[in-house]
């Protein structure tokens, strides 16, 4: 996975010689939880929290483009009666997105994500426990997207699904998996810059 990156990143850095390449921000609401098999692992319900960041938009051909992105993500799960705990695990996403762009400004986007873990915390009502070292550091997903752009003010709307492919919880922890599952809402301003 970590080759597939390196050679996106690779091919993003040759198209952009000489392309007309355009930046942004945005930011929106996740609605995370883990997808869990095996036992050993609470299943807990959903967990709210947000996203944020920046991204560069890539013309490859006609209307498509490649999109690298740099998120923070919070991310986890929540609680419920019976079990009141929530998990708080905080990413530093990195997505790389082969986007197509409708002229009407509805696109769709889909592409690998690896996340690094910058905090992890199981907290209860009362009590506050840092789970770094029983959480795996580092994240791969694949992101599934669609939204609009308003094309006259560049700003846009993106309604993703980030489905997780690393069992995050480390085997000498727990005797089950559990990977992340994550619906992201964002608002974007797109910005116009020449390389």
């Amino acid at each position: 996975m970590k080759k597939i990156l390196v050679l996106i990143f690779a091919t993003a850095m040759a198209f952009t010689a000489g392309a007309q390449v355009q930046f942004g921000v945005k930011a929106g609401y996740n609605h995370a939880n883990f997808m869990y098999s095996g036992s050993g692992i609470n299943d807990l319900g959903p967990r709210s929290d947000f996203n944020a960041g920046a991204f560069a938009s890539i013309p490859l051909f006609n209307s498509f483009f490649l999109q690298p992105e740099l998120l923070y993500s919070g991310q986890g799960n929540g609680y419920t009666d019976s079990i009141p705990e929530t998990t708080c695990n905080n990413y530093l996403n990195i997505p790389v997105l082969f986007k197509y762009q409708h002229s009407s400004g509805l696109f769709l986007e889909t592409g690998p994500q690896v996340g690094f873990l910058l905090s992890a915390q199981l907290k209860t009502a009362t009590q506050s426990f840092d789970s770094k070292n029983n959480t795996e550091t580092t994240d791969f997903s694949w992101a599934f997207g669609l939204g609009y752009k308003i094309p006259v003010v560049n700003l846009g709307i993106d309604v993703r699904y980030n489905m997780g492919l690393t069992n995050i919880v480390k085997t000498n922890y727990y005797t089950g998996s559990a990977k992340n599952s994550v619906f992201q809402i964002d608002l974007f301003y797109q910005f116009r810059m020449l390389l």
